[in-house]
């Protein structure tokens, strides 16, 4: 296959998840909003922070308010990672691939990206409890074109391998954030409110219904553990890291247990590394050091991927 067109499969799959997340925090945020008792600036600075484009919304918008947050990560076309943005470039990436994925997946990313557009250029923006599932209900019948429609060859493993990677990072992120900045304070740990933000989280990562059907309890380290640890749910970082080293096994015809290139060994190490490690080493070492050593490692994959795969279109 082709590197320009592995790429644009990857990116594809990158973008249309990365829209999804994005429409998941938002949707959760403002349902959260309904139950909790906190200002509206105290809700709304952690969404700009789960990004890490802080500065650049700092720049464009200044104030943090729900208006300009809503408008920066759903509608702003200057701002890569807003939905619109990350939906431009995934029909585009789609566009350049038409000859390789199936009609039914270009038609559904063409339409996602239409219904998002119009929603940008209504003159009164549409109802936002309706537009965000609906994002997120757009992304998810796009994987499932997907998986029924392309043969499962080189091309979707490519294309699997970003949603999963995507994926993981996002879950990762939106961890993060909740365990230092979404409380008002220490005080309110092991309080209703508190309890209201994990069940949010857990809702965040559609996780809240599997979650509760393992375990009875919301605690902290349970979800921590549900969300990083867990080998069977698809948003927990361990299964994005499980399905997607499957996937680029395939793509580099390499045997299990052993690696071919640089990015089988960063993902398989990572994996590896993740798959012995408990939740109690992992709140012993601090959660958010442990996931920001992890969104550099993964990076690192990305990187490593990249390296391997893509950058020959340049050669």
């Amino acid at each position: 296959m082709l590197s320009r067109v592995a790429d644009s499969i990857y990116w594809m799959n990158r973008y249309v998840e990365r829209a999804e997340n994005v429409a998941r925090f938002v949707d959760v945020n403002l349902n959260l909003l309904l139950d909790s008792p906190m200002g509206v600036t105290q809700q709304w600075h952690p969404l700009v922070v789960t990004t890490g484009d802080m500065d650049f919304f700092q720049k464009k918008y200044g104030e943090v308010t729900e208006q300009n947050v809503l408008q920066f990560l759903t509608f702003d076309a200057e701002y890569p990672n807003s939905i619109l943005s990350c939906l431009t470039a995934a029909r585009e990436n789609a566009r350049s691939v038409r000859e390789i994925i199936s009609s039914e997946m270009w038609e559904q990313v063409n339409a996602f990206y239409l219904m998002v557009k119009e929603a940008s250029e209504a003159v009164e923006k549409t109802n936002l409890h309706v537009f965000y599932p609906e994002v997120k209900m757009s992304s998810h019948l796009f994987a499932g074109i997907m998986d029924a429609t392309m043969a499962h060859n080189e091309g979707w493993h490519f294309g699997y391998l970003g949603r999963l990677l995507e994926r993981a990072d996002k879950t990762a992120r939106i961890l993060d954030v909740k365990y230092y900045i979404l409380l008002p304070s220490a005080k309110a740990v092991g309080t209703p409110l508190d309890d209201l933000q994990w069940i949010a989280l857990l809702k965040s990562a559609s996780a809240y219904e599997m979650y509760r059907k393992s375990q009875y309890r919301i605690t902290p380290k349970g979800v921590t553990d549900f969300l990083i640890l867990n080998r069977e749910f698809p948003r927990s970082i361990q299964f994005c890291l499980l399905s997607a080293e499957k996937s680029l096994q395939q793509i580099s015809g390499t045997a299990v247990g052993t690696w071919r290139t640089g990015s089988d060994r960063a993902l398989g190490r990572l994996r590896s590394e993740m798959e012995y490690i408990t939740i109690d080493e992992i709140m012993n070492q601090g959660l958010h050091e442990f996931l920001d050593s992890f969104q550099i490692r993964l990076n690192s994959v990305s990187q490593a991927i990249f390296d391997d795969f893509f950058s020959l279109q340049s050669a």
